[in-house]
């Protein structure tokens, strides 16, 4: 079986498919305190790292969707990651049978607009070619996460408990009308 990651560009970023290539610079980015702050506070040994990059690879070619990486234009680095996933995180069927939204980015493009540049251009991608409603979880106190779901049209659906800390599980049963 082999599926085609799309390319998407927006102004400032390209989503595009993970390389082999990249690993390094995955692995680089979960081993950030800072990016790891609010995704279970500990930075990602390599060996996971590399369980991750295979199983989002594996993801586009199960599921026919996954996580795009973020490359900046000019720079051509990758900064971040973003797209969908079935998290299978035991937080019931109302949320683990819906594909799940995540982002992640680098801290030195924080508060530029890139996390909503790139979420958009991922959820506009998934509302034309899969369809459907999308779930998140994103830690209460990460306020730019939080706001950043509410602008893709997440709605709080509960609070749970996940790897002992406190999480918000939002849906998003449509894009928002604007």
């Amino acid at each position: 079986m082999s599926r085609h990651i799309p390319t998407i560009n927006t102004a400032r970023i390209t989503l595009r498919a993970m390389r082999p290539d990249d690993f390094d610079r995955f692995a680089e980015i979960w081993a950030m305190p800072e990016v790891v702050r609010f995704t279970g506070g500990a930075p990602r040994s390599r060996d996971l790292c590399w369980q991750k990059f295979l199983a989002n690879a594996g993801h586009w070619q199960m599921t026919g969707f996954g996580q795009w990486a973020i490359e900046e234009h000019g720079t051509k680095r990758m900064i971040g990651q973003v797209g969908f996933f079935y998290g299978a995180r035991g937080m019931g069927e109302d949320f683990d049978s819906i594909p799940e939204a995540g982002w992640v980015l680098v801290p030195d493009v924080h508060g530029k607009g890139i996390g909503l540049e790139a979420a958009q251009a991922a959820h506009d991608w998934f509302d034309r070619v899969i369809t459907g409603p999308l779930t998140c979880m994103v830690e209460p106190v990460h306020k730019v996460s939080l706001g950043l779901a509410q602008r893709l049209g997440y709605v709080p659906m509960r609070s749970a408990d996940y790897m002992g800390g406190p999480v918000e599980l939002l849906l998003r049963k449509s894009p928002p009308q604007v």
